[in-house]
């Protein structure tokens, strides 16, 4: 078995222009209605954009967390690329989380964990 997220949106072109340098992923070459994102290292899952008509409404039953070492800097960063804060940062019992959101409106979180969690990678 192998994980793919697919993330339905109005522009996957655009969008593949803020979540392939947020997650430090290639780009492959489109097939539409989709573009594919993949992590250079083989370790993290395929992402799908894939192109659909109707616009995001509510807030995202799943989101993907990146968990960083440096809040600030990768807020900084992700804002530059396009995202935009929708809260945070918070203190979420012991994790620091800034809630944002890509430039098609799709949540996703920027997580510090505390000193007793796993490390980001795990």
């Amino acid at each position: 078995m192998r994980l793919v997220l697919v993330l339905d949106c109005a522009d996957p072109e655009r969008l593949a222009d803020f979540w392939a340098p947020a997650l430090g992923y290639r780009r492959d070459a489109p097939s539409p209605p989709y573009v594919s994102l993949r992590d250079p290292s083989g370790a993290g899952p395929q992402w799908l954009l894939q192109q659909v008509p109707e616009p995001k409404i509510t807030k995202n039953r799943m989101h993907p967390d990146l968990r960083v070492s440096d809040m600030d800097a990768e807020v900084d960063r992700l804002l530059a690329l396009g995202a935009t804060v929708v809260r945070g940062p918070v203190d979420d019992e012991g994790w620091a989380t800034t809630v944002l959101a890509d430039p098609e409106g799709n949540e996703f979180c920027v997580i510090v964990p505390p000193e007793r969690s796993l490390p980001e990678d795990s």
